[in-house]
């Protein structure tokens, strides 16, 4: 994430916490459940936000890790029930997060590489191969349409990402198309690609 994303959520962080802590996370998950893995899994969501699919994986018995940059987000996310270990670090490179030489039966990066360039988002797709355990799985939510002037967007091109996973040795399980949970993203015609790969 750049940084001035980080900024803008960093400002925003009191009516963004409370908007993403009404979101349903077993809803926004729905077009990947069936992809997810059976219990007890090692998972990381990259982005993790406030941790509103961590915290509801940890409670059906997975080990969760959560990595999230913005630090208002992860303060508000320790104070809330579960078991969930939270990290500070962002994508492309990960460093703090890669050092640790740890991998997981699952990679979450949900609604974020669209606050990278395209170059960082296409290095990524790396960079989350190699935390996946030989045999894992990684799900991308990829956004698409505006945001707000102070969390800057990129275009992403789904293709390009696809391809970036062939060439990692990534195998596609699944791409869907759906639309946004969020009632202003609705308005505002945000839609959403959902790909599922296994490593």
């Amino acid at each position: 994430m750049s940084q001035g994303a980080i900024e803008g959520y960093a400002s925003a962080a009191p009516e963004l916490i409370d908007r993403y802590g009404d979101i349903d996370p077993e809803a926004h998950l729905a077009p990947v459940r069936a992809f997810l893995p059976p219990m007890p899994a090692t998972i990381i969501d990259v982005g993790a936000g406030i941790g509103t699919e961590a915290r509801w994986l940890d409670a059906q018995g997975h080990s969760v890790v959560a990595v999230e940059p913005v630090a208002a987000f992860r303060e508000a996310a320790v104070r809330m029930p579960g078991n969930v270990k939270w990290r500070d670090d962002r994508l492309p490179e990960l460093p703090a997060v890669m050092a640790d030489g740890r991998t997981y039966d699952l990679v979450l990066a949900l609604a974020m590489l669209q606050h990278l360039a395209p170059p960082d988002q296409i290095r990524s797709i790396d960079t989350l191969y190699r935390l996946a355990t030989p045999g894992g799985r990684l799900i991308l939510s990829l956004r698409h349409g505006p945001g707000h002037p102070d969390r800057k967007v990129h275009d992403i091109d789904v293709d390009a990402i696809l391809d970036a996973a062939a060439c990692a040795g990534l195998v596609l399980l699944s791409r869907q198309a759906a639309g946004s949970l969020q009632k202003a993203n609705r308005a505002a015609g945000v839609v959403w690609t959902w790909l599922v790969f296994d490593r």
